[in-house]
């Protein structure tokens, strides 16, 4: 299986304790993630922690797939790491960190995964849209939270 990475990064004026909690709840995905995805949390609103369990479901290039992730570290303030258990990718681990930075925050993604039907899936369809997923976060999180 060959993995790929995304490394992305956003900053905001606020402090890793103002902008953690908005990440600590799961509603709040639907909220950075494009419209075009029709992402929607299945999960009722539970605490974050380490071993959460999370349901979403979202349509790419249009299929519909269910998406169950796994909370498999969790530091507040500082990260916490979500993993796929089932869902469109063959693996999916996603690193979420917060780290204090000019009087505010810089939030990190680090994204390792794999696409399903290899590395020529991945350059024709899977690394445009995981681009533009997070290129459209940063730009959400920028507006909500300043930048």
């Amino acid at each position: 299986m060959r993995e790929s990475t995304l490394r992305a990064e956003v900053w905001v004026p606020h402090p890793p304790e103002a902008i953690f909690p908005f990440f600590s709840d799961p509603r709040n995905l639907q909220a950075i993630t494009p419209p075009w995805l029709r992402f929607e949390v299945l999960t009722p609103l539970q605490e974050m922690k380490q071993r959460t369990m999370i349901d979403y479901r979202l349509r790419v290039h249009g299929f519909w797939f269910n998406w169950s992730s796994e909370i498999t570290m969790w530091e507040p303030p500082i990260r916490f790491i979500d993993e796929q258990r089932r869902g469109p990718y063959r693996l999916w681990i996603h690193e979420h960190v917060f780290e204090p930075c000019r009087q505010g925050t810089l939030c990190k993604d680090f994204v390792r995964y794999a696409a399903p039907g290899g590395w020529l899936v991945e350059r024709l369809f899977v690394r445009r849209d995981v681009e533009r997923i997070f290129a459209f976060r940063q730009q959400k999180l920028q507006e909500m939270f300043g930048g």
